[in-house]
């Protein structure tokens, strides 16, 4: 069976995944962008789209960065990660963060407790739009992903939701060294956790940390 993984995932000391005040020109709220600065700097980012004043990093975080994309056939993602719109839909005219051809070239199966029908982007990306819950939803990524793997992209409550559930194999976890005070906590009601994987760290020159869980046994 396909793996359910988890990839460049950032948190604060302080465990929080994302800022407070998601707006339009604000994805990760308060935060802006400092969460990802790591990532910014990394080729496989800079390939995706984002700029940086650096040249482009091919170093330990590069190496972790790129793991995201290969064997994946599918991602899930939360409403918020996908934009910053609640409640129902008033138009269809948003289409996610990413420009018309997204960076996911893959199926992706957006939660949220409003649907709407399929968006078809350039570059074989499909936002598909579910009301389901983490087991339900996961049946329905595999379903789209044939052979390859399954990867829980966030926001954050979507990641605790499927560890909640139990359903994550594999999470790359990276700690930044700021502290935000405030927004959405990854690891809330997750006592135990570390129980679950075998979990590696490996420090970056960059100063963040990069925390592998690998599920100690297969479902």
């Amino acid at each position: 069976m396909s793996l359910v993984r988890v990839h460049n995932f950032s948190v604060s000391l302080d465990g929080f995944g994302t800022g407070e005040g998601q707006q339009l020109d604000a994805p990760f709220g308060h935060a802006g962008s400092r969460l990802m600065e790591w990532a910014i700097a990394t080729r496989t980012f800079r390939e995706m789209g984002l700029h940086g004043e650096s040249v482009a990093s091919f170093g330990v975080d590069d190496a972790f960065a790129s793991a995201w994309g290969p064997g994946i056939g599918v991602e899930i993602m939360g409403r918020n990660k996908f934009g910053p719109v609640r409640g129902p839909w008033e138009d269809e005219e948003w289409q996610g963060w990413w420009g018309d051809n997204p960076v996911f070239h893959t199926p992706v199966v957006v939660l949220t407790h409003h649907p709407r029908p399929v968006l078809v982007m350039d570059g074989g990306t499909t936002f598909h739009f579910v009301d389901a819950d983490p087991l339900s939803a996961l049946e329905q990524a595999r379903a789209l992903a044939g052979d390859r793997h399954v990867r829980v992209g966030g926001g954050v409550s979507t990641v605790r939701q499927f560890l909640e559930a139990d359903l994550i194999d594999h999470m790359h976890i990276v700690l930044v060294p700021i502290v935000l005070g405030r927004g959405e906590r990854l690891w809330d009601e997750l006592e135990g956790l570390e129980q679950r994987f075998d979990i590696e760290a490996t420090p970056s020159p960059s100063g963040v940390v990069h925390l592998v869980f690998t599920r100690h046994t297969a479902r």
